[in-house]
């Protein structure tokens, strides 16, 4: 077992100089299609001071874009949050090019604030200046416009063919290809629940999966049309469990653009969050806060002049933003800019030698905490920052070259991912450690802070000992109720579960020349609102029946009950009663028959679903 885990290492190691576009474009094994936009200089972009705030002097208003920035683009609303919509009159914007705009107040939907959508977007590099009545206050501001970098033309991440030992195939779902789940350790933990996950990007096919602990398909929705699945989990929408994941597209340049969604657990769109002042969902994060209030990440390239920082005059910078959306009304009520508060020079990347987009910070992770304020995570800065809620203020950082604190032994991060805030305050991280290689190996960490005395802790590490995992990118830590912790190791598609202490509780791994964002844990209930589907055909004799049978996204189903008559016209009777142990199940009835149903049954025999009755086939067309 050892010595198979080495070979698959090596494979992993090889596949992840390919996905390192997830982490870091501009080390430049992608971008030489889309290097060539711009020749000439490009406009300064790097601020002059990152002492911005989004709050307006001698109010409780918070403003978007924040004045006195560079970054908004030029489809942006101008969102005021902290006064009711009535109270929001009488605005007033002028483009320094563009001349006055026209548009329309929308109040939120939590009552607390509007955003003024203009008609017509404003110029590139131009400046805005807003004014407007809130109260009986007179409140006046500016903001400059900046110049997006064309994404357009830029590639996907490529999507090649997966081995056929990398997925499972099905009768009763024809063409899709679902990856495999190996369970290397049992589960010790079954309160803990379903693994929820996704493939790629890279080789197989895409989309959100569900699987039990024992590395049985629960429900795989496989997208087409060049869509990636990520980031799937569970969390609370209008008061229920629903599950959240993003699908759009992932760029070359390590970034996605697509929307949110929110799906019952009959698998129907209850929500969509798309993004919004001209920018598109990213693939990073999508945390609902109460209220119907999401936050998401949103990666918007601008052309920039990089002489400041050694890079090229006709430059580009990824500029990256976290947007509050308003889910009702898809209003933007509150956005923060990368650019505004972080300085190029905490990247521990280098900019490019040519015109590719500099990701000089990569934002992975969002955690809204009860106080309104905000953990992020920044791959590239190799840090973690709280943010003040409202004004954007960074309170500190931790890790990177400019931490606030000192980090003790073992505290030290590089390319990490997916920083969170416990309840007791602890924060936790998964530290890639690659790539290029900072660890010798990936782990997640829980860090303690004592504010007071300004030092960070390790109060505890989590490794796979064998082998020893290093994920190129990607990758995630989710604290389980029960204080168990699982890693998804991202890059190297392998699930872990350890207990307090350290001791492995489940271990398991997708084929590893395929990756996933993150992976989580989640006791997921799902009955779809489509029936059971089933396949009948003759077998080989053509004088016996095969029946095969699945439920995409069921759970709690525990057997089959097989239905069929021998005759045109007779009625449908029950022949055979069969464990469901697998995604799809197959019996054979020892005589021919002309037309077949199913019901999904549960441990009590109480009937699920029932499927539509079918034509039995013959032999032939079943293998087609």
């Amino acid at each position: 077992m050892r010595n198979r885990y080495i070979v698959l290492l090596v494979v992993v190691l090889a596949w992840a100089v390919a996905a390192i576009v997830l982490g870091s474009p501009s080390l430049g094994v992608f971008g030489s299609g889309t290097a060539r936009q711009a020749s000439r200089i490009s406009p300064a972009c790097l601020s002059a001071t990152l002492a911005h705030s989004a709050s307006l002097p001698g109010t409780a208003i918070d403003v978007s874009p924040a004045p006195e920035t560079d970054t908004a683009n030029p489809d942006t609303q101008i969102s005021f949050l902290g006064a009711s919509s009535t109270n929001v009159r009488e605005v007033s914007v002028l483009g320094s090019r563009s001349g006055e705009h026209h548009g329309h107040v929308h109040g939120y939907f939590q009552g607390d604030g509007a955003s003024f959508v203009p008609e017509e977007p404003f110029d590139p590099g131009e400046q805005v200046f807003v004014r407007a009545v809130i109260g009986s206050k007179r409140v006046a501001f500016q903001f400059r416009v900046d110049t997006p970098y064309r994404t357009a033309r830029t590639p996907e991440f490529p999507n090649a063919q997966a081995a056929p030992a990398d997925y499972q195939s099905f009768y009763t779902l024809p063409g899709v290809q679902a990856p495999v789940m190996t369970v290397t350790v049992p589960d010790r933990d079954p309160a803990a629940g379903d693994i929820l996950t996704t493939n790629g990007p890279g080789p197989g096919r895409y989309g959100p999966l569900i699987y039990t602990p024992q590395g049985r398909l629960v429900w795989f929705e496989e997208l087409g049309g060049g869509e990636t699945a990520e980031n799937l989990s569970e969390q609370t929408y209008e008061g229920q469990r629903d599950l959240t994941w993003w699908k759009g597209r992932v760029l070359s340049l390590g970034f996605g653009q697509g929307e949110d969604i929110v799906m019952s657990s009959n698998y129907e769109t209850v929500a969509r969050v798309t993004g919004g002042n001209g920018l598109k969902a990213d693939l990073h994060d999508f945390q609902i806060a109460p209220h119907d209030i999401a936050y998401i990440t949103a990666f918007n390239p601008i052309r920039c002049d990089l002489r400041p920082v050694k890079g090229k005059s006709g430059g580009a910078i990824v500029d990256t933003a976290i947007q509050q959306i308003d889910m009702r009304t898809g209003l933007v009520r509150w956005e923060w800019h990368s650019l505004d508060h972080i300085g190029a020079s905490e990247s521990e990347v280098e900019a490019p030698s040519d015109a590719t987009p500099w990701d000089y910070f990569h934002l992975n992770s969002i955690d809204p905490e009860p106080d309104g304020n905000i953990l992020i995570s920044a791959r590239s800065t190799w840090a973690g920052y709280q943010l003040e809620g409202g004004t954007g203020k960074v309170l500190w950082r931790l890790g990177g070259n400019e931490s606030s604190f000192k980090m003790g032994p073992g505290t030290s991060m590089a390319w990490q991912h997916d920083g969170r805030v416990l309840a007791n305050g602890e924060l936790t991280f998964f530290d890639d450690g690659s790539n290029p290689p900072i660890h010798s190996q990936s782990r997640a960490v829980r860090i303690k802070l004592d504010l007071r005395t300004r030092e960070a802790q390790l109060a505890s590490v989590y490794t796979h000992a064998d082998p020893p995992l290093l994920a190129a990118s990607q990758g995630n830590m989710q604290t389980l109720a029960d204080g168990n912790t699982l890693v998804g190791y991202g890059g190297v598609p392998a699930i872990s579960e350890y207990a307090k202490g350290g001791a492995l509780l489940f271990d398991a791994h997708q084929p590893f020349d395929m990756s996933f964002y993150r992976a989580f844990r989640f006791p997921w209930s799902g009955r779809p609102l489509s029936p059971p589907a089933v396949l009948a055909s003759l077998n080989n004799t053509a004088e016996e029946t095969i029946v095969h049978a699945s439920w995409n996204g069921a759970t709690g189903l525990a057997s089959w009950r097989v239905l069929a008559s021998e005759h045109l016209g007779s009625p449908l009777q029950a022949q055979a009663e069969i464990p469901a142990t697998g995604f799809e199940s197959s019996t054979t009835l020892p005589v021919k028959h002309v037309y077949v149903a199913v019901q999904a049954l549960d441990s009590a025999g109480h009937v699920l679903g029932t499927s539509k009755t079918v034509r039995v086939i013959s032999y032939a067309a079943s293998l087609q």
